[in-house]
């Protein structure tokens, strides 16, 4: 089974077109709705799995196919699609991680009234995160991203009756704007430096040698490359899409949507469209901007984590994982392995996907309660809930051997102590390694262990089979995944790099890292059961206190503020705004508007005096010329009575007068 490069586009075209049925579709089409979105994205994992088969057959080629959009002058706009392995992965993974999240929102979201808008607005956010992984264009990528960012949007505030989901909308809205302004300039200068945007075209891609060495040798301000300039605000529009450090303020609260929108969110789309970007665009990275990019992911790994381990909300701490397994991802790009980035990155979304939707199936059982303070207990109540969250728990904390996470997480390990520039991202994410351990045993521990904590825990109970089912399948690639690319066997990396040859590494090749990054697993996963495992702490009421913050209260309360970053922007950035929006304000009003107002009275003015010279000159003059010709033209008429014998005395009293005048000038 095969698939030809010009026929990618319909793997986003279905999804659109189960949107626009959406769209079209009557609130009271609701199984129509759900129906065409899931249908439409089975029938692209088909799709794509057929162009996974192409891509394998020959991993090392970029398979094009390339038009013209339009013409403006001289300039041609082409865009294209681009089949290889990196993309034939990501799209599988999308589609078969995006169906099950769908199939999932079937029984989350049955009582939510706006149903039938919510699949529309899935669909679209499937369409425009495929529709970025096909394109051979940076203009249609940038097209689709922005795209994701509209659908995003409008899952993160779907409930926007509620102010801090409107809020979060607008927060993550604007937040990831800052990032793709980078983004479009990035765009721009290539644009003006290449004279294209397409990624491959047959030797004149901007990915291909030709340009990349013209690129490489252009050079700009502060000693960098066109290439290093160009790379880092491409990077820029990734740090806020994959919520890197400092804009890594929208994910958390991302959270205010539905809880598949996060899982879709958080897992297999839009915060993985920064990784992808930056692994696709690879070789135009030059070593500058490589380490730039390490450290910033560094930073975030570590970030997530720290702040992870004073947060309550049940879906808020996954999020901050997330930020932290992003940074991950950063770092293996970084240190120049964006296979193993990709690893992780797919590993990341069948387990992190699965914790979502694990906490979705908590949430829905607990009629909507997700601090951890309030649940417990439910490993007995909730049987396959808890054992599938614990093998997403176990992959994402890197459990040795049998979890998919143990194996892309070493692989980034690996990359970075054998990187020949900075150690701080190796021991950055050795760190990042004991934290995450200790805050997922932290979850666990709270939320299925011991005695429910609250009425609602009390009473939850096991989801239906709708609900259940893909986390069962999710648990399964949550282990299997990993085989695929382990360290004596990397598989999975080699068809990213384009080789149909697998080198084969012994297995006592790096045992000693990994026998290290096992002990700080173990140390976390013990240390976190030693403050929250324990029988009295699992005995305890809603209300005691949290171990952590009895032992450090200060540093707890500022790790649950999230290291005050929202308060810092607040008080910087926001002042700033908040002081120019002011200023132009008064400007508007004060100078623009007093110009305005001063030409408005100046041709209020004029058109007084226009209006005194029309009517009292041009006016009153031309009335008494009139008014004189009109008392002529009467007294005239008086005159011409129409009496012939009366014209004849006229005439003769004439000739008199003149004939008298005539003599008397004579005799002078």
């Amino acid at each position: 089974m095969s698939l030809s490069a010009q026929y990618l586009w319909i793997i986003p075209a279905l999804p659109l077109v189960a949107a626009a049925i959406g769209a079209l579709t009557p609130r009271s089409g609701r199984k129509l709705v759900a129906g065409a979105a899931i249908v439409a994205l089975v029938l692209s994992f088909f799709i794509s799995c057929a162009a996974l088969s192409t891509a394998l057959a020959n991993p090392a080629a970029h398979l094009t196919h390339n038009f013209t959009w339009f013409e403006l002058g001289n300039d041609t706009v082409r865009l294209g699609w681009l089949l290889d392995p990196l993309t034939a992965f990501m799209c599988t993974m999308v589609t078969f991680v995006g169906t099950l999240i769908f199939i999932f929102s079937l029984g989350y979201m049955q009582e939510d009234e706006n149903f039938k808008q919510f699949f529309c607005f899935l669909s679209l956010f499937a369409a425009a995160m495929l529709g970025l992984l096909v394109a051979n264009s940076l203009l249609l990528v940038f097209i689709c991203w922005e795209l994701v960012g509209l659908a995003s949007y409008l899952l993160i505030g779907f409930w926007f009756h509620k102010p801090a989901a409107a809020d979060a909308a607008k927060k993550a809205f604007i937040t990831t704007r800052i990032g793709d302004l980078g983004f479009l300039l990035g765009l721009l200068w290539l644009y003006d430096s290449a004279g294209s945007l397409l990624l491959y075209d047959n030797g004149n891609g901007v990915l291909e040698a030709t340009v990349l060495g013209a690129l490489g040798s252009a050079a700009t301000v502060c000693g960098l490359s066109v290439a290093s300039a160009i790379g880092l605000l491409l990077f820029c529009g990734a740090v806020g899409k994959s919520g890197q450090f400092p804009l890594h303020v929208w994910l958390p609260d991302a959270m205010e949507g539905p809880t598949p929108v996060s899982a879709l969110i958080h897992a297999a789309t839009m915060v993985a469209a920064g990784v992808f970007l930056m692994a696709r665009v690879y070789p135009l990275l030059t070593p500058d901007a490589l380490q730039v990019i390490a450290i910033i992911g560094a930073i975030t790994a570590l970030l997530g984590a720290t702040i992870a381990v004073a947060q309550y909300d049940l879906k808020r701490i996954l999020a901050f994982s997330t930020v932290s397994q992003l940074g991950y991802m950063m770092l293996a790009i970084g240190v120049g392995a964006p296979g193993a980035a990709i690893f992780h990155l797919l590993t990341h979304a069948f387990f992190k996907a699965l914790l979502f939707l694990g906490a979705g199936s908590v949430i829905h059982a607990a009629h909507h309660e997700q601090d951890i303070r309030q649940l417990g207990g439910l490993s007995v109540k909730m049987k396959l809930t808890f054992a599938t969250f614990a093998i997403g728990t176990m992959a994402l904390v890197g459990v040795p051997l049998f979890f998919s996470g143990f194996w892309s997480k070493e692989a980034i390990l690996h990359a970075a102590h054998a990187t020949a520039g900075s150690h701080f991202p190796f021991y950055a994410a050795l760190v990042g390694v004991v934290l995450t351990a200790f805050y997922n045993t932290r979850l666990m521990a709270e939320t299925f262990f011991g005695h429910a904590r609250s009425h609602a825990a009390e009473h939850a109970q096991e989801n239906s089979a709708v609900m259940t089912t893909p986390l069962v399948i999710l648990a399964f690639f949550a282990i299997a995944l990993g085989f695929l690319g382990t360290p004596a066997y990397p598989w999975l990396q080699a068809r990213l790099s384009g080789e149909t040859a697998v080198h084969v590494h012994s297995l006592l090749d790096g045992v000693g890292l990994l026998v290290l990054s096992s002990g700080l697993v173990a140390v976390g996963i013990g240390a976190g059961f030693a403050l929250y495992g324990r029988t009295r702490r699992l005995r305890t009421k809603a209300t005691a206190p949290d171990p952590l913050a009895i032992a450090a209260p200060r540093t707890h309360a500022f790790l649950g503020d999230r290291l005050k970053f929202d308060e810092l922007y607040a008080a910087t950035f926001g002042v700033v705004n908040t002081f120019l929006a002011t200023a132009s304000d008064w400007f508007d009003r004060s100078v623009w508007g007093g110009i305005v107002h001063f030409f408005a009275l100046l041709g209020e003015f004029s058109g007084t005096v226009n209006r005194e010279a029309d009517e009292q000159g041009l006016n009153a003059g031309f009335d008494a010329t009139s008014e004189t010709l009109r008392a002529t033209g009467q007294a005239y008429s008086r005159a011409q009575t129409g009496d012939a014998h009366g014209y004849l005395r006229f005439l003769a009293v004439g000739f008199i007068v003149l004939a008298l005048v005539a003599m008397l000038g004579g005799v002078a």
